[in-house]
């Protein structure tokens, strides 16, 4: 079981390891600016500044500018861009805290075996750590979870509301909120909490629907409508065929991504869409089924965003954050066998991003197209060791 959060003073154990891993992260984190890290970067700050400018200088989001994200992604963008200096170094400063502020939820949840992954994840995924904001969501997610599994049922709705406010994914983990609720207390108390979820992203998102409707509908319509992103798994299969088959394969630049284009990558796109979505369907029945214990709604949850993750028709290399602040939560063998899985998976993301990107993008480089690919199907292992039944898996150990 999970421990819940005590109301004394953190015992001097736990002290004493939030103190080492907050340590071993912002090593990670320094390191990030040495030696090849720093090498052909691909960054996301330039458009985040002008985001945050010109909400500091009185433009309304989605009205006077085009934000891509939803309205809760804002202080992150706002924050670094008031006063003087370099918006990229506050940024980062802003990224680090968020970094730092997850580690002490996993401290708080007594999750000791995910303290080391997440202190070096940085120097595994690379540079995109540094300069994209997903650990905001992701370490409002993670928190949602501790809550949630802690007792505090309410205030875990809130922090959820807010992180899908922040970012659309984590509303996956929605399901499993009112599932564990309900069987732990009853259904008033569940559709309590996904009244106050619903509340609290009205209260964030309503003022700027109602000051500019059209600029938020085309903020939602844009992430739902983006085509075959060259990263996803539907790409990655595609890829393979065009390398080992001669499949021919158009890339098209929209979407603020490099994309496939062309009917193959058009159906490819909607099957994986109806696979993500019925896995997605699949892991909350499997989880509303059985006991309200905290370690399966967490097992839940980390298998959730990774089937939205591998399965979505844009795979990103950030979104493997959302699964550094979930995988590691999971316990046993089951959870050490995955964090390696992860791990794994994020060294393979850093072999070609930002490195090789380009010539993925625009060369269909063989290197990086299998790169992609064994990337892809390691998150898709990921998502089976996961989910696997637990004889099934032993009998697999064994």
């Amino acid at each position: 079981m999970i421990a819940r959060f005590e109301s004394s003073s953190l015992p001097a154990s736990r002290a004493i390891a939030a103190a080492v891993a907050v340590a071993a992260f912002m090593v990670s984190w320094v390191l990030l600016h040495q030696g090849f890290y720093e090498r052909d970067q691909i960054v996301d700050t330039p458009i985040y500044e002008r985001y945050g400018e010109a909400t500091v200088d009185g433009e309304v989001p989605y009205r006077d500018f085009t934000l891509e994200y939803p309205p809760a992604s804002l202080p992150v963008f706002v924050l670094p861009a008031l006063g003087n200096g370099d918006f990229r170094e506050r940024f980062e400063g802003l990224m680090a805290a968020c970094g730092v502020a997850l580690i002490l939820v996993l401290v708080a949840m007594g999750a000791w075996a995910a303290l080391p992954l997440v202190a070096v994840a940085p120097l595994l995924l690379g540079s995109v750590t540094l300069t994209r904001f997903d650990l905001w969501p992701a370490l409002l997610t993670a928190a949602a979870l501790a809550l949630l599994v802690g007792g505090r049922f309410r205030f875990a709705a809130g922090v959820l509301g807010l992180a899908t406010a922040a970012k659309l994914y984590p509303a996956v983990l929605l399901p499993i909120l009112v599932a564990h609720v309900w069987r732990s207390r009853d259904r008033r108390e569940a559709l309590l909490c996904v009244t106050l979820l619903a509340a609290v992203v009205a209260a964030i998102v309503l003022p700027f629907a109602v000051i500019a409707p059209g600029g938020v509908w085309d903020s939602v319509w844009r992430q739902a409508g983006r085509p075959l992103q060259i990263e996803s798994l539907g790409s990655g299969l595609l890829l393979g065929a065009h390398h080992l088959f001669g499949l021919d394969l158009t890339m098209e630049s929209s979407h603020g991504s490099q994309n496939l284009a062309g009917s193959s990558a058009g159906v490819l796109a909607v099957l994986t869409t109806i696979v993500q979505l019925a896995a997605l369907f699949a892991i909350w029945v499997w989880h509303a089924r059985g006991p309200a214990s905290p370690d399966r709604a967490i097992r839940a949850s980390a298998a959730a965003v990774c089937a939205f993750v591998v399965f979505g028709k844009v795979l990103s290399p950030q979104f493997l954050i959302w699964l550094i602040a979930l995988v590691p939560l999971v316990r046993g063998r089951r959870g050490l066998l995955a964090s390696g899985v992860l791990a794994g998976a994020l060294v393979l993301t850093q072999l070609w991003f930002p490195y090789r990107y380009w010539e993925l993008a625009l060369e269909f480089d063989p290197v990086a197209s299998g790169l992609v690919l064994v990337r892809d199907l390691t998150l898709l292992g990921l998502l089976g060791v996961l989910t696997l039944p637990a004889r099934a898996g032993r009998a697999r150990s064994s």
